[in-house]
Order: C-alpha cells, then sequence, then structure tokens
C-alpha cells in the first residue's frame, strides 16, 4: 500500500473487524471535500468459525484477529494518515463473551481502539456509507447489509435515520448451522421464522422508495446476474451494467444456486462467485430473496460503499472540513462509474492526480497573465471548471477496461454516450469527455472538429485545462518521487513550476540530478505542446536548487 497523496488531500483510515473478515478502508477527502476510496486490505480472519462452546472466541481465533490487524497497521504505518485509523468491530464480537479479551490485545499490541458497534449504530453508519455512493439523499431509503453473522436494516432520508435494526441472520452462521448440515428446508424455515418475529414490521409501515443492498454478499449476487449468459465481464456490456436486479432475478439465481447441490464448488464458480464468496453464497442467497419477499421488494440498486466508508464520512464531518453528508448527485455518478472500472490501482493514481491538479489551477488562477498565454485570450477559471477536470482525471482511464490500444478515445465515448453522468448538462459531459480524450497524444487545437460544438470561451478553458490535466498526469507518473509543496509563477515570460521538498523513497536522498532528470522527462512530451512559452521546472530540495530550462 502506497501514499497517493498530494498537499491538498487528507488520508483517513477505517478498519471494519467483521465476522467473516477484516477489511481496511484508505480513504481521502478530495480537494472539494469529497470523499474517495483509494485503497483497500481484506483478510479472512472468519471470527464465526470454531467458537468455544459458550459463544466465545478461541484463542486460534483471536491470534488470528491479532495477526490480521498486524498487517493492516504494517501498510498504514507509511502512510500520511490524519489522524489514526478507526477500528470498528460488528456482530462477531458484539456477541462474544470473551470480547474483552480481543480488544485488550489489540490495544496492548497495537495501541489501537476497537470500537464495538451496536447493531443500530452499525446500520446508521453503513446508510452514510450509502449516502456517499447513490444519488438518494433525499429519499426514503431502506438499506440492507448481509454480513457474516447479523444483517443490518435501515430506512433514512435526508441523512437522517428513521428506523435501524440488525437481526442475527447472517451468511456465515447460517452456513454454520445449516447448509453443512444439508438442511435447506430448515434454513428457510429458520428465516422465515426469524423475520417473522423481528420488528421489520416496521419498515413496512414506514414504507420506502428505494430498496439499496450494500453488502460484499448483495455485490457478488448482483455481478452474477450481470455475468448470466455472458462469457467476458471485460466487454463492451459491462458498459451498460446497470448495479441493480429484480426479485424475479434474484430468484431465479437461487434456484440455480440450489439446483447445484451441496459443495458444487466448480458449478458456484460458473455462476460468477470465487472460491470463498461460493462457500457462502447459498445461505446468502436464500436469506436475501426471503427478506425480499418479507418487506415486499421488487427491485435492489447496490451500493459499492458501506461500513468502512460510512465510518470515514462521519470522521471527516466531525472534524469540521469541508464534507458534506449529501454528496450530490453529479460527483456521485462520477465516483459510481469509476469505480465499476477501477483496476491495478488506477482510481489510487488518479486521486493522487487531482490534488496536483488542484495546485496548478490554484496556482493557474493566481496568474491571469497565463492564461493569457495559453489560450491566446483573457479567460476566468471557476469552481465548476475544476470540477470538470476533476470528474475527466477520476474518469480519464475507464478505456482501458477493455484496450489499452486508443483507450482515450473509448474513455470519451463512454463518457459521452453511456449515459452514466446524471446531473450534467449535454455541454458539461462533452466538457468532461473531450478532456479525458485529449489527456494524451495529440493535443486539442483551437479549431479542432471535435471542439466544434463548444463556444469560444469553453474552447479556451478545454485547452488550459487540458494543459493542466496533461502535466499533472506526468508528474503523478514519478513515483519515486514526493513532493511536499508545488508552486506557479509568471515573470518576465518564463512559467516557473516549482516543487519543493523532494522526498524519494526509492533513490539515495542526495540524487537530485536523477530525480529532476525524472520529472522532466516525463514532463517534456507535455510541455512540447506549449513551445511558445517559456516554460522551465524548479527543483528545490534541502538546501540545493536546480533548475531545469525544459524549453
Amino acid at each position: 500500500m502506497e501514499a497517493a497523496t498530494a498537499p491538498h488531500h487528507r488520508l483517513l483510515a477505517a478498519v471494519d473487524v467483521g465476522t467473516n473478515s477484516f477489511k481496511l478502508l484508505v480513504a481521502c477527502a478530495l480537494p472539494s471535500g469529497r470523499l474517495l476510496a483509494l485503497d483497500r486490505l481484506k483478510e479472512p480472519v472468519l471470527l464465526g468459525r470454531g467458537r468455544l462452546p459458550d459463544g466465545s472466541l478461541s484463542p486460534d481465533t483471536l491470534l488470528r484477529a491479532l495477526a490480521a490487524l498486524r498487517s493492516f497497521d504494517a501498510a498504514l504505518r507509511p502512510l500520511p494518515l490524519h489522524g489514526p485509523p478507526r477500528l470498528v468491530a460488528t456482530s462477531a464480537v458484539r456477541d462474544a463473551p470473551n470480547r474483552a479479551d480481543l480488544l485488550s490485545i489489540v490495544r496492548s499490541d497495537l495501541g489501537l481502539d476497537v470500537e464495538v458497534l451496536s447493531g443500530e449504530e452499525e446500520a446508521r453508519l453503513i446508510y452514510l456509507g450509502v449516502l456517499q455512493f447513490l444519488p438518494v439523499y433525499g429519499k426514503s431509503v431502506l438499506t440492507v447489509d448481509i454480513g457474516g453473522g447479523s444483517t443490518e436494516f435501515v430506512v433514512g432520508k435526508r441523512g437522517e435515520v428513521q428506523f435501524a435494526t440488525s437481526l442475527n441472520l447472517g451468511h456465515v452462521s447460517l452456513t454454520e448451522s445449516f447448509i453443512k448440515n444439508g438442511t435447506l428446508v430448515d434454513l428457510r424455515r429458520h428465516i422465515r421464522s426469524a423475520l417473522r418475529q423481528s420488528p421489520l414490521i416496521k419498515i413496512r409501515e414506514l414504507g420506502f422508495e428505494v430498496a439499496v443492498g450494500s453488502s460484499g454478499t448483495i455485490r457478488s449476487i448482483e455481478r452474477a446476474i450481470f455475468l448470466s449468459g455472458y462469457d467476458d465481464l471485460m466487454s463492451s456490456r459491462e458498459f451498460s451494467r446497470e448495479w441493480r436486479f429484480s426479485r424475479e432475478d434474484l430468484r431465479l439465481l437461487v434456484d440455480k444456486l440450489l439446483g447445484l447441490g451441496l459443495g458444487d464448488v466448480e458449478g458456484v464458480r460458473r455462476l460468477g462467485f470465487s472460491k470463498k464468496r461460493g462457500e457462502f453464497i447459498v445461505a446468502g442467497g436464500v436469506l436475501l430473496l426471503e427478506i425480499f419477499e418479507a418487506l415486499g421488494i421488487e427491485n435492489m440498486e447496490v451500493s459499492g460503499y458501506a461500513l468502512g466508508e460510512g465510518v470515514i464520512s462521519e470522521m471527516l464531518a466531525s472534524e469540521c472540513m469541508d464534507f458534506d453528508v449529501n454528496a450530490n448527485v453529479r460527483w456521485q455518478s462520477v465516483i459510481g462509474l469509476a469505480m465499476r472500472f477501477d483496476s491495478d490501482n488506477r482510481m489510487k493514481l488518479a486521486a493522487r492526480c487531482v490534488g496536483i491538479a488542484k495546485e496548478l489551477f490554484d496556482g493557474i488562477r493566481r496568474c491571469g497573465d497565463l492564461t493569457n498565454c495559453l489560450s491566446k485570450a483573457a479567460i476566468c477559471l471557476d469552481e465548476k471548471d475544476f470540477e470538470y477536470l476533476e470528474a475527466a482525471i477520476l474518469l480519464h482511464n475507464i478505456g482501458l477496461l477493455i484496450d489499452k490500444k486508443g483507450y482515450h478515445k473509448r474513455s470519451y465515448k463512454i463518457i459521452k454516450n453511456g449515459g452514466h453522468l446524471h446531473g450534467y448538462s449535454s455541454e458539461e459531459i462533452e466538457i468532461v469527455a473531450l478532456l479525458a480524450r485529449f489527456h494524451r497524444k495529440k493535443f486539442p487545437r483551437a479549431d479542432q472538429g471535435s471542439l466544434k460544438e463548444c463556444s469560444e470561451e469553453m474552447k479556451k478553458k478545454i485547452r488550459v485545462l487540458c494543459a493542466i490535466m496533461r502535466i499533472s498526469l506526468a508528474l503523478q507518473k514519478c513515483q519515486c518521487v514526493i513532493f511536499q509543496g508545488l508552486e506557479i509563477f509568471h515573470t518576465g515570460g518564463v512559467f516557473k513550476l516549482v516543487l519543493s521538498k523532494l522526498k524519494d523513497h526509492l533513490l539515495v536522498s542526495h540524487d537530485v540530478q536523477l530525480k529532476s532528470e525524472t520529472i522532466e522527462a516525463e514532463l517534456r512530451p507535455e510541455l512540447d505542446h506549449f513551445k511558445e512559452q517559456k516554460i522551465c521546472v524548479t527543483i528545490s530540495s534541502a538546501n540545493i536548487e536546480k533548475s531545469a530550462q525544459v524549453l
């Protein structure tokens, strides 16, 4: 796990100490104050397995838990976190008679406190996470999260919880109690009885406009439903994926799972489930279908964010940072699209690039003459322009999912024609798509055919934003170099980009020449687009300063 920081980023971390697995999430508050998940680690600890007769966590389980948290702690140490990570434990720890033993060994070994959440508090935090992913803030939302040892239900509207409860029905505990004994009839009977005796009647009384599923179990079910009949996920079909499914879709999938017979690992894999997920998916699928039936759910949307993101959302809000629980529809649609195609840590690298771009953007706004030079006419950049730039950076490489060749053109088509960006006008979508299109290869000319639909002012802005984006991406590629300061000056007809306090975690610290050459090599192809400018890069490290006249 590597830092993906720039001066405007605040890194925070949360750990979900779950029944099935421990999950570490590292996220940042972007310059706009919005939450972006950067990195995830997962350890299959299985707290719910091998309990002692009284329900206590066994010594071996405690050791597995500590080993997982040690690995997370080691991964977090190199990162410049904005405060300590927040660790929250759910049903397995909540219900364990000896939970104090786990809390004690974690505190003594790692110096970290584990917060044991009530079921209702867990549900509330899950709802906060969902609000950062889906544009449902103004609607009455039912959120369902199936965990290893419990299932959380919460109805909320406008960020306020109207009802929350937790039932001791989880995919791991149900598998241990019923599936492994081959008693599927008893499984359904048990679930139905538990649902009838639960307070879920309150949900039907309150009503809800949208049902959302947020757990790994529900996400894997949606994926399997989508892949039904397709041989290859990495295809153009992925771009039509809606991340929702119906009751009938779910029923057909559950029938297929039940028809495989217990222990048919290969059959479960063919349906689209991993080996680890497949062990518990029958119980998870049957449980979800019974929930659909009990609550009259016809369709369910799927959230990529859940408990971990909810925890970090609350951390951001409590520290009075510029953070709004009601992430707007525009931002959520950008994040939703970016996360669908996030692989090979692309989101983490894009987030670092956003921070660099913000420094450049703010610097250029302070240097009005610079915009004159780049665009040949005076223009005024505003915060909405940075919103376009931020969106384009997060989405610029989604075309890589299909093929590397010409991926920038593919990214343009997905953004422009995919119908994924909500709350944007057609002109704004075109701007974001054009920035993604021109982040590499040819730089857009003022008379470029693809810019013909844009106003004269917007053509000039696109060229300036494109310049910022390309230079930011070039700097981001210098992964061996971390800089703490970035300044822009425009004096005497020379544009100076000053990087200060360089740190190098791969090269020897005194090798400033090599550092500067690394940066210059990345920047040169981009700066060649602006030959009418005298552009130089000034690199400062300790008491050494090297100025490189690039052009």
